[in-house]
């Protein structure tokens, strides 16, 4: 019988609201593996069907996805920065690039407030991430 779990924290991922839907997902795909690193204690255990056939494990709570304007991600940007919080971001150089290698330099060569985000995900206390995505929706 499922019963209602309610976590401590929150694992929240916010992306821009004029990106293709392609874009969407592969944004939202590639910060959430950021925050499995970060977080490895977030993940649970692995999956088995009945016949017994393995299953990669997956994050143990919900993963909330929110959509807004280049302006809500930037203010978003610095509400987790003021909290302190670890963010994950995605810049729209990345769609440009093809390795791990290159999208670090990418970001690396632009100052933080120049960044041209089209997605970030943040992990912490749920009343500090709410407050981190205020102004966004919820992604449809």
């Amino acid at each position: 019988m499922a019963t209602d779990i309610r976590f401590d924290t929150k694992v929240a991922v916010l992306v821009r609201d004029d990106l293709a839907t392609w874009q969407r997902l592969n944004v939202t795909a590639f910060l959430v593996s950021g925050v499995t690193h970060a977080w490895p204690q977030l993940v649970g255990e692995p999956y088995a069907d009945a016949d017994g056939t393995a299953y990669l494990a997956m994050l143990g709570q919900p993963v909330l996805v929110f959509e807004g304007d280049a302006t809500t991600l930037t203010q978003a940007h610095e509400r987790a920065l003021r909290r302190d919080l670890t963010v994950g971001v995605f810049t729209a150089d990345l769609f440009r690039t093809g390795n791990d290698d290159d999208n670090r330099a990418a970001v690396a060569a632009v100052r933080r407030d120049d960044l041209d985000l089209v997605g970030l995900a943040v992990h912490g206390p749920r009343n500090a991430v709410d407050k981190i995505v205020k102004g966004a929706r919820l992604h449809p």
